[in-house]
C-alpha cells in the first residue's frame, strides 16, 4: 500500500535489524510499559507476527512497516489484528507506532488511515483500539479515523470504536 508520504510494506522478520534501531527508545513505552526489545526478540516477534496468524489460528495479523517514500526510512509501524465475533463480520483491533525521532509529522495518522481504508474496503466490520485515556497523539489518530472512546476500559486503557 502507499499513501501519500509512506509506503506500507508487510512486516517480515528482515526488517528487525533496521526496526530495532528506530523503535530502540524507552520513550516510546511511557504507555504501553515494558521495555524496549533487543535484535533477538524483534526477530522472534516479526517472525511470529509474519505468520498472519495466532498460534490458535483464532485472530489474523496483519501488520506492516511505514516507510517513508522520500528517502526510504523506516518511521514507524501500524498492525491489525482480526477476529470474528459471534455477531457476524470482521474486526480489525488496531495499534500503531512511531519512531520518536519521527513523531509530530502526521505519520501515525497517515498510516493508521490507509491501514483503516485497507481493512474497510476489504469487508471489515469494525475497528478498535485501545489507547491511554492521556495519550493525546493516539487519541487524535483514533478520532480521525472516525472511532469514537467508549465507556469501555482494558488494561488501563480506553477502548475506541466505529463501525463503518
Amino acid at each position: 500500500m502507499v499513501s501519500p508520504r509512506l509506503r506500507l510494506e508487510p512486516l517480515c522478520a528482515g526488517h528487525a535489524p533496521e526496526a530495532v534501531q528506530v523503535f530502540d527508545d524507552i520513550r516510546l513505552h511511557r504507555w504501553t510499559g515494558g521495555t524496549p526489545a533487543t535484535l533477538e526478540e524483534l526477530e522472534a516477534v516479526y517472525r511470529r507476527r509474519s505468520a498472519g496468524q495466532s498460534p490458535d489460528g483464532r485472530n489474523g495479523w496483519l501488520n506492516w512497516m511505514l516507510r517513508r517514500l522520500t528517502d526510504g526510512r523506516l518511521v514507524g509501524t501500524v498492525q491489525a489484528t482480526l477476529s470474528r465475533p459471534e455477531t457476524g463480520g470482521i474486526e480489525a483491533g488496531l495499534a500503531w507506532v512511531i519512531g520518536s525521532d519521527h513523531q509530530r509529522n502526521g505519520y501515525g495518522r497517515e498510516g493508521a488511515r490507509a491501514m483503516a481504508d485497507w481493512l474497510r474496503a476489504h469487508g471489515v466490520h469494525e475497528l478498535t483500539a485501545h489507547i491511554h485515556p492521556r495519550h493525546r497523539a493516539s487519541i487524535g489518530i483514533a478520532r480521525a479515523l472516525g472511532l469514537s472512546a467508549t465507556t469501555e476500559m482494558a488494561d488501563g486503557e480506553v477502548v475506541w470504536q466505529s463501525r463503518p
